[in-house]
């Protein structure tokens, strides 16, 4: 049961209406997390626009979901696991893939070195090194996406953060299976 109850749709009124109308007018079913947030407008128009933000990023999508993955099981939320799992195999990560990526690593070190860095990110920011910012830059990672992996765990914590508070649980029964 939630702790925070989601917003029907046709129940919702001002902003939240507005904002919740927006998401269905691009297509979809605004989801348990958005009509939950809805019931702060501020919250879910600061996630929708640090979401349209972070999909303009330089970083690769499979690259960026490895990433998710590793906050996610930093956090805990199960609810945000099983959405970027889901997301992972539709961008053609392996099962193998999908754990490395919830461990903080993958198989090719310059994308473990950003997967390390991003989960580093939200478990210990101010133990980031000169070190470990000069290793990304020599596998190749430019300052703008160094920069641009900080959006996206910040994206990731509010998500997260946001689930675990409200008591958003996943449809399915574990995220932690990744042949579900």
């Amino acid at each position: 049961m939630p702790r925070i109850e989601p917003i029907e749709i046709d129940a919702a009124t001002g902003k939240a209406a507005e904002l919740l109308g927006q998401l269905a007018s691009r297509g979809g079913k605004p989801g348990p997390m958005t009509r939950t947030m809805a019931n702060a407008p501020v919250v879910l128009r600061g996630y929708l626009d640090l979401t349209r933000a972070v999909k303009r990023s330089h970083i690769d999508r499979r690259i960026a979901e490895r990433i998710n993955l590793a906050v996610h099981e930093w956090l805990g939320c199960a609810y945000c696991l099983a959405a970027h799992t889901r997301a992972a195999r539709e961008l053609g990560l392996s099962d193998i893939d999908i754990e490395l990526a919830r461990q903080g690593t993958a198989t090719d070190a310059k994308v473990a070195a950003l997967v390390a860095y991003g989960q580093q990110l939200v478990a210990a920011p101010a133990e980031v090194s000169d070190h470990q910012i000069a290793e990304l830059r020599d596998h190749g990672y430019s300052t703008e996406q160094i920069a641009e992996v900080v959006a996206l765990v910040a994206l990731q914590q509010l998500t997260g953060t946001f689930n675990l508070v409200a008591g958003i649980k996943p449809e399915v029964p574990s995220a932690r299976s990744t042949t579900q």
